[in-house]
């Protein structure tokens, strides 16, 4: 099924963090790193980003220990797939523990490609099903914010991050 939603993915992508509670950034790769260092809470964790030109900030501890991350403040997380019409990231797992450096932190920076966002769930499903299949992968579909209603009000910050922020790199 086609969206219905009009102008851009990347433009629909922005729209709908807005809709969902969760800040966002636009930078090209030259801002990258210094966009990302005013985002932090200290201690920080992260995965290094698969982005030719861009780099981390010093203060984020990219091996770090279980405790490490348990202790952060911050996790910083590539993110393989942004959807437009839901303002999710798709986070693949993998053996540097980006799962579990974009959920123990209380605030998950994640990043994308404006080339990695797309339209519909149908359109990442197309995209990234192949490879998941074929190595056997799995992914997180991250839609803002932890959030649980399982005991009446809801609650922020029970199974994730409390607050989640997206850099979205012009390319």
């Amino acid at each position: 099924m086609a969206s219905t939603q009009t102008g851009s993915p990347v433009e629909r992508f922005m729209a709908s963090l807005d809709g969902i509670d969760v800040t966002w950034t636009r930078t090209d790769t030259d801002g990258f790193e210094s966009t990302v260092a005013e985002l932090l809470d200290e201690p920080a964790v992260g995965v290094p980003i698969p982005i030719d030109g861009v780099s981390l900030p010093s203060a984020v501890e990219t091996d770090p220990d279980p405790a490490t991350v348990r202790a952060a403040a911050t996790g910083v997380t590539p993110a393989t797939i942004g959807i437009a019409d839901y303002g999710s990231v798709l986070l693949e797992s993998d053996d540097r523990g980006s799962g579990l450096m974009s959920l123990f932190p209380e605030t998950h920076i994640a990043v994308v490609s404006e080339r990695d966002i797309v339209g519909t769930m149908a359109d990442a499903f197309a995209e990234l099903g192949p490879k998941l299949r074929e190595d056997r992968g799995e992914v997180i579909v991250a839609t803002g914010p932890s959030a649980t209603s399982d005991m009446g009000e809801i609650v922020r910050g029970v199974h994730g991050p409390t607050d989640v922020h997206v850099v979205i790199i012009e390319q």
